[in-house]
């Protein structure tokens, strides 16, 4: 039997030469590309994992729309890699989720004050029963959680047109609190016989107005916010008992 001339080619080149030429062959072969998002970002679903001896099947679920409990992460966190990699700022509109697509979009809304927001889905969790996302300390503060640490949310799938690598858009975010005019009255919120405590809620507190910790002379300390023109009392007293100070009350 006669071999084809490129047999007896082969057979003459050196072992080096054979393996270089394997290598082009394996590099000439198309690449798989990675599924992409409608924004362009490379979509990691992921295989099922386990966390605390339970098993979480990641999906692309395009109608995703559960209520449940919002939790929220921040200074722990900022600045380590996330699931994805990235590296979280607590400062970005973002969130994890246990099972969704990194990155995905979703609106949330907290059922507790109707305030929207749609962040990106960047990480994995909250591993809690009961708890269907864990919110950055941003998006907890324009949610209105961060002081409560908890609340009722919805969480629907959404798919946004514009390029999510730029700031997520806020739905409806809170409106800063206007001016308090002097000669009001105040919104008390907890008297505390530890001083730092009371201290540090009435430093919390800014974001309604001015805050403060005053003695009351039987070893008790007042936190209340304020004083507050008359036609905002209302207004001011909801936002803070949303805010999860339910026992906030009117004083004079």
């Amino acid at each position: 039997m006669r071999f084809p001339w490129r047999f007896w080619l082969m057979r003459s080149l050196p072992l080096s030469v054979l393996s270089l030429l394997a290598l082009a062959a394996c590099a000439s072969q198309p690449k798989p590309r990675p599924v992409a998002s409608a924004a362009g970002h490379a979509v990691k679903i992921g295989k099922p994992y386990m966390v605390s001896g339970k098993t979480y099947y990641p999906a692309d679920d395009r109608g995703y729309d559960e209520k449940g409990i919002a939790s929220w992460y921040g200074p722990t966190f900022h600045a380590k890699p996330t699931a994805t990699g990235e590296i979280y700022n607590q400062d970005d509109l973002t969130a994890a989720h246990k099972t969704l697509p990194m990155p995905s979009w979703v609106e949330v809304t907290n059922m507790d004050n109707g305030r929207q927001l749609v962040v990106r889905i960047n990480d994995r969790g909250p591993f809690v029963d009961g708890r269907i996302i864990d919110l950055s300390r941003r998006s907890a503060q324009l949610l209105g959680v961060d002081r409560a640490g908890l609340a009722k949310v919805r969480v629907r799938r959404v798919f946004p047109a514009q390029d999510r690598t730029k700031p997520m858009m806020v739905a409806r975010a809170p409106a800063p609190p206007a001016p308090l005019a002097a000669g009001g009255r105040y919104i008390q919120i907890a008297a505390l016989s530890d001083v730092a405590r009371a201290n540090a809620l009435a430093s919390v507190l800014g974001d309604f107005g001015p805050a403060a910790a005053t003695p009351t002379g039987t070893g008790l300390w007042r936190v209340r916010v304020g004083p507050v023109a008359a036609d905002r009392l209302d207004a001011v007293l909801w936002d803070i008992r949303s805010a999860g100070y339910h026992d906030a009350r009117i004083v004079e």
